[in-house]
């Protein structure tokens, strides 16, 4: 194992745990600042996770962007390959996918134009540190290189870090938002 990957190991550990911790004291973590954010993006196609574990839920939010416009999930489609998105409804039939995330039962895709991005960390440049597999970050870059696209970190307020271990591939996000506060990035 690298040096670097020893230390992105050891970052996910210590973000995994401030996550768990958050997760279990969440008292009614409300989705109502990323349902702010999104509302300023009425009928643009948007691209939401079903949550797992100890992720923040966004599916209150995704609920309210859904009468405004369409919505969908990610679809791993295969290792080292980006993420498809199938259009997801509030209350459609669901199957388990790839990692247990939950999928539409009924294929769908669509391209989105903002995503709500899962992470494990994030710093206040709109850093982020996800689960290892690069996905997202495959994802973005393919997007981005179409047009222009929104990433929207969503994350426990608890899961800011520092110094997080970035790599040259790594994509940025261009906000953050936490059951606390809306952090907007300035395009560098």
């Amino acid at each position: 194992m690298s040096d670097l990957a020893a230390i992105k190991l050891a970052a996910r550990k210590a973000a995994f745990i401030r996550r768990a911790a958050a997760h279990a004291a969440r008292t009614g973590a409300s989705a109502a600042h990323l349902s702010e954010v999104l509302a300023g993006y009425r009928g643009a196609p948007l691209a939401g996770y079903m949550p797992m574990r100890t992720e923040i839920d966004p599916l209150p939010a995704m609920e309210e962007a859904a009468s405004r416009g369409p919505v969908c999930v990610p679809v791993i489609v295969g290792a080292g390959q980006p993420l498809a998105f199938s259009r997801w409804t509030p209350g459609g039939a669901m199957k388990d996918g790839p990692f247990g995330a939950r999928v539409p039962e009924v294929e769908d895709f669509i391209t989105p134009q903002v995503l709500i991005v899962p992470l494990v960390a994030f710093d206040r440049a709109g850093g982020r540190l996800g689960y290892g597999g690069g996905f997202y970050d495959r994802t973005l870059e393919r997007l981005r290189a179409r047009g222009a696209v929104l990433a929207i970190g969503y994350a426990y307020s608890a899961q800011e870090a520092e110094d997080l271990p970035l790599e040259p591939t790594d994509q940025p996000l261009d906000m953050i938002v936490t059951e606390r506060e809306i952090i907007e990035f300035q395009p560098g």
